[in-house]
């Protein structure tokens, strides 16, 4: 045996075997604690735009008025279950509408694919109520206990009056902002201004303090305490991205052709004196001491980074700190990373077969839910044919079908409606229940209503043996005009 195989044999048997047993080994890796850093640039001022856009849309909308006229509420977004209504602004969906719903799900999702096709994970790092309300509570963090530096060493220190005050501030702020949160949220649900001083005076209904207590403790949990393992653990969305992407979407890269080697700053100018290889990268770990989920971007991408760029800001401070050119992390995509070590210019492919098909498919559906909106009916007819007797021979030889007919009313007034008939060769409609026979009979309904009439058609000219012929109904509203259909069959011997 040689003797480097016989001191490592030596090493082997010095170095304790270590216990691999199922009792002790765990299960899950401990969590570390991140403390991300303050940034300034670029990227942060577009993160801090969005917070204020997403938040103060999120936080006021309700109080926002919108006049449907009298007897409609006047809150421009307003889920009304009571009168299964969903507001929004100028636009009235209805329960039997529900297609709707389904219809903007799919445009939020082929957003979200064509958002990913383009940038990555840029729903993530910008839009993502998580990542709002995690920016929000860090915010205050830093507010009341100060930066990276100063939250790392009041947390190794012992607990003091002014550590206690601090922390008590903290958690009191965020279970400020938690509470608005769930409050904001139930008055979507109600008249905002009532609610509020429902809630003040202790006199809204239960439901209303459950649901605000169960997002006051969700918002609290997971913004302040569990911010960077929502995006990790318990979000699909990284998983489902990593099969969606191609080489062509552009991430938050780090250039290893450029940055490589990396080394302090006074050891690559050192290499760069020599005329040595020497990378930009001075090994500053700026970029992950400002990561909200502690990803060092320099390994590759990697499911916990959320594509917020915040580690380009911090890297481009450093660069201009050094009088080196910015960008040595970047959005860039696979494809030119590996056309860069071939020594190829890079290409950006913003437009592509993928993002065409996406475009497409959100232009489509959204043209189609739109149009559908506008030439939508607030007026229906449903007509439903007697079944016994399908027909009656009257004493002076007339024939006669009997049908029932539902109007339906969707706006939030009453409406008078003109029946009439057609199809039949001389045809005579009655409506049972009035005092008039003739096809011009007002038949009122009631706002958000449906009225059932029991209709008899009679005709007196001779008809095919067998014969079935189609028949019209028509209401017309005899304030605009407006008019709806229905058809069935009349019916001779």
């Amino acid at each position: 045996m040689t003797a480097p195989a016989a001191k490592t044999n030596a090493v082997r048997k010095a170095a304790p075997a270590p216990d691999l047993s199922a009792d002790d080994a765990p299960l899950y890796a401990a969590r570390r604690a991140i403390y991300p850093q303050s940034v300034h640039g670029t990227f942060r001022r577009i993160k801090w735009i969005v917070l204020i856009v997403t938040l103060g849309i999120y936080y006021f909308l309700p109080f926002v008025r919108w006049d449907r006229g009298p007897d409609a509420p006047n809150q421009a977004v307003l889920i009304d279950f009571p009168a299964r209504r969903f507001y929004f602004f100028f636009i009235e969906i209805w329960p039997q509408e529900f297609y709707y719903i389904a219809g903007l799900l799919i445009l939020a999702a082929l957003i979200l694919f064509l958002m990913n096709a383009v940038a990555g994970r840029v729903w993530c790092g910008y839009l993502c109520p998580q990542t709002v309300w995690t920016d929000l509570f860090m915010a205050v963090e830093r507010m009341i206990e100060g930066d990276r530096r100063e939250r790392i060493a009041a947390d190794n220190a012992p607990w003091t009056i002014d550590k206690i005050a601090h922390k008590t501030l903290k958690h009191s702020l965020w279970l400020l902002i938690a509470w608005w949160t769930g409050g904001a949220w139930v008055l979507y649900f109600d008249d905002a201004p009532t609610l509020v001083r429902e809630l003040a005076t202790f006199q809204a209904s239960a439901t209303a303090y459950t649901s605000i207590a169960v997002l006051t403790f969700t918002t609290y949990v997971l913004a302040g305490h569990m911010r960077e393992q929502v995006c990790t653990y318990m979000c699909p969305w990284p998983r489902i991205q990593a099969a969606l992407t191609d080489e062509y979407a552009l991430n938050v890269t780090y250039l290893y052709d450029r940055g490589e080697p990396r080394g302090s700053l006074k050891k690559v100018a050192q290499l760069r004196a020599e005329g040595k290889p020497a990378g930009d990268c001075i090994d500053c770990n700026q970029c992950v001491n400002v990561c909200p989920t502690g990803v060092d971007i320099r390994k590759g991408l990697q499911l916990d980074c959320i594509q917020c760029g915040l580690c380009i800001d911090a890297c481009d401070n450093v660069m201009d700190k050094i009088h080196r050119p910015r960008g040595l992390i970047t959005y860039e995509s696979e494809a030119n990373l590996e056309a860069r070590a071939r020594g190829e210019a890079p290409v950006r492919r913003i437009v592509r077969m993928r993002t065409i098909l996406y475009a497409a498919l959100i232009c489509g559906i959204g043209g189609l839910m739109l149009a559908t909106l506008v030439n939508r009916s607030t007026e229906g007819l449903a007509a439903i044919h007697d079944r016994n007797p399908v027909f009656v021979r009257l004493s002076d030889g007339a024939l006669r079908n009997a049908y029932t007919l539902r109007l339906i009313n969707k706006k939030l007034y009453d409406r008078t409606f003109a029946l009439s008939v057609s199809g039949v060769p001389g045809a005579s409609l009655t409506v049972v229940g009035t005092d008039a026979g003739s096809e011009h009979d007002a038949l009122l309904v009631g706002p958000d209503q449906t009225r059932e009439v029991r209709v008899l058609v009679t005709t007196k000219d001779k008809l095919a043996a067998g014969a079935s012929l189609p028949v019209t109904f028509e209401i017309r509203d005899t304030a605009t005009g407006v008019a709806a259909r229905a058809s069935d069959h009349f019916i001779a011997p």
